[in-house]
């Protein structure tokens, strides 16, 4: 682990340099603290209650109006060298769930219904520690400081959106940092992470819904996997129990699926917004529903999908769902335990879209923060 917090409270951060680490120790030990009390001051629907007219960073090939305006582009996250790629996703029909003859289907993947979902922008790979932490660590205010650097509208948005406490303990749990995905967070912090990259960017980042991504996942298919339904051939695209030699790796190296999305079969299991439910299919069946999403009702459990690095290949089906459960955090020695981290979680990441129609007030709310987390905040 790079030291984030020793005893004597430094931090290490990237600069404008991602091979360069420069470590800074604040001067006042009570800054986490300072943020802490500051950030609950702030509304947690703070991001539905944007003005109309607000600084966007400039980003080649980010804006659009139309499906057909869509390119991929790169986003940076101002103040450092981080950029991520995100990838156009056409907006389409498609049959959600699986067939009850695919191999190693479980109940909960029916019954299958048709699903309409409008035009967005995903990530390319899945969230990596190097995005994450400048968030999560403060990165970006730390920097600021050692530069003397002012901070522009964006930043100060951001700056006022809530941050982790720290860990207790290394959340890569040795397996790497750079290049590989972040790893163990709640989807609070997960929702969290994307209100902070809405306000550093000024454009809105949400997690996907669950119809989202089985969409992206699927790509146009309707196989098993996005490339067809053998899954001696799932080597190929993912990193899963069979190859993964017991760790995540680092995101982007298998294959993409048709639509140039990386590690959605593997590697680490993705956060989405849906609640799960285990016969909540049926609600949809027999009509066609458009950009359907099953909300929560209690804090457990919660949707992850794609399988991991530890999941068998038929867990890595584009049809398999995860439920979440309070036992991924049952390692967490903290009293009460913390909200922001899942320490047995180490299968579990997520990754970030963009919708290409703006949000309403009412669907920021609801991709939000929810009643059940609000109320940890």
């Amino acid at each position: 682990m790079i030291d984030r917090f020793t005893d004597d409270r430094c931090f290490a951060f990237q600069g404008y340099s991602m091979s360069k680490l420069v470590r800074v120790c604040p001067a006042w030990q009570g800054l986490p603290i300072l943020a802490g009390l500051v950030a609950c001051l702030v509304s947690p629907l703070a991001w539905a209650e944007e003005p109309a007219s607000k600084p966007v960073l400039p980003v080649k090939d980010a804006d659009a109006k139309t499906q057909e305006e869509m390119r991929p582009y790169t986003e940076k996250i101002s103040g450092t060298e981080v950029t991520f790629r995100m990838v156009p996703i056409p907006g389409g029909k498609f049959v959600m769930g699986s067939p009850a003859t695919e191999a190693g289907r479980k109940d909960d993947e029916g019954p299958q219904h048709e699903v309409e979902i409008e035009p967005f922008w995903m990530g390319a790979c899945e969230v990596t520690w190097d995005e994450y932490e400048i968030w999560s660590f403060e990165m970006d205010i730390q920097r600021r400081k050692l530069t003397g650097e002012k901070p522009s509208e964006l930043d100060k948005a951001a700056d006022a959106v809530t941050r982790p406490t720290p860990p207790y303990t290394d959340m890569t749990f040795g397996m790497g940092k750079e290049g590989y995905p972040a790893i163990c967070m709640t989807q609070l912090a997960a929702k969290k992470y994307c209100e902070w990259l809405t306000a550093k960017t000024g454009r809105y980042y949400r997690l996907p819904t669950e119809a989202e991504w089985e969409y992206a996942c699927r790509a146009g298919t309707n196989t098993a996997y996005s490339f067809g339904d053998d899954p001696s051939k799932l080597d190929e695209y993912a990193w899963y129990a069979k190859n993964s030699k017991g760790k995540y790796q680092k995101v982007g190296t298998k294959k993409p699926n048709p639509w140039g999305l990386y590690d959605m079969h593997g590697n680490v299991a993705e956060w989405v917004l849906d609640g799960y439910y285990a016969d909540g299919y049926s609600k949809f069946a027999g009509k066609l529903t458009k950009n359907p999403i099953l909300l929560p009702e209690s804090l457990y459990p919660r949707v992850t999908r794609g399988g991991s690095w530890t999941a068998p290949a038929d867990e890595c089906r584009s049809a398999s769902r995860l439920p979440s459960s309070p036992d991924w955090k049952i390692q967490d020695p903290q009293i009460p335990q913390s909200k922001w981290y899942h320490t047995d979680a180490t299968f579990v990441g997520f990754r970030v879209v963009r919708p290409l129609r703006e949000p309403t007030a009412e669907e920021l709310k609801k991709y939000g923060p929810d009643p059940m987390q609000i109320n940890l905040e």
